[in-house]
C-alpha cells in the first residue's frame, strides 16, 4: 500500500504490539466495470470526410464496500455526431478498489472524489482511446483533468449555496 500523510496527529512510527496508526491509502485493484461501443450508422459514417463533433461527459461515484475499502467509479461518456447523425458512442465505467486505513474522516471524501479519479484517469483514457480506435476511428486522446481542483471547486460552490440558503432563512 502506498502511504500518504493526511495531516493526522497520529504517530507514524510503529506502535507497541504491532499497532499501526499511520494513515495509509492504496489501490487494491482497478477494472473495467462496464464498457459499451456503438457505431449505429456504419458504414455510412466512414464515407464522411468531415470530422465529427465530440461531446465528452464525466461522472464520479464512490461507495464503501467494506470497513476499510471503497470503490470509486469514473464514468466517461463520449458521443460523436456529424450533421446530426451519431458517428459513435462510448460509455465506460472504470473503477478502482481503494483501501483506506487510519485516514481522518474529513480527508476521505476529498481523496475518493479528487485523488482517486486522478489515479484512475490515465487507464480509463487508454481504454477509451483503444475502443474508439478498434471501432475504426482515430483514437480520442482525452486531455488530463485536475480532479482535485474540480472537487474543491464544486465543494466551495456547495458550501456557498448552503451558506446563502441558511443566511436567507435566518
Amino acid at each position: 500500500m502506498d502511504e500518504q500523510d493526511f495531516g493526522a496527529e497520529t504517530p507514524s512510527t510503529p506502535q507497541p504490539n504491532g499497532m499501526d496508526t499511520a494513515p495509509a491509502v492504496g489501490l487494491i485493484s482497478q477494472y473495467v466495470k462496464d464498457l459499451s461501443f456503438e457505431n449505429p450508422n456504419a458504414p455510412g459514417v466512414f464515407q464522411n470526410t468531415q470530422g465529427p463533433e465530440i461531446n465528452v461527459q464525466f461522472d464520479i461515484a464512490s461507495n464503501q464496500v467494506a470497513e476499510d475499502a471503497f470503490e470509486v467509479t469514473l464514468k466517461i461518456d463520449v458521443r460523436a455526431e456529424n450533421d446530426g447523425r451519431v458517428t459513435f458512442l462510448v460509455e465506460l465505467a472504470y473503477a478502482g478498489l481503494f483501501g483506506l486505513r487510519n485516514v481522518p474522516e474529513d480527508a476521505i471524501q476529498p481523496f475518493l472524489l479528487g485523488e482517486a479519479p486522478r489515479l484512475l484517469f490515465p487507464f480509463a483514457r487508454r481504454v477509451v482511446a483503444d475502443t474508439i480506435r478498434d471501432g475504426g476511428f482515430p483514437p480520442l486522446l482525452l486531455e488530463p483533468i485536475d480532479f482535485n481542483a474540480l472537487y474543491h471547486q464544486q465543494s466551495a460552490q456547495r458550501d456557498a449555496q448552503l451558506a446563502a440558503g441558511n443566511f436567507g432563512q435566518a
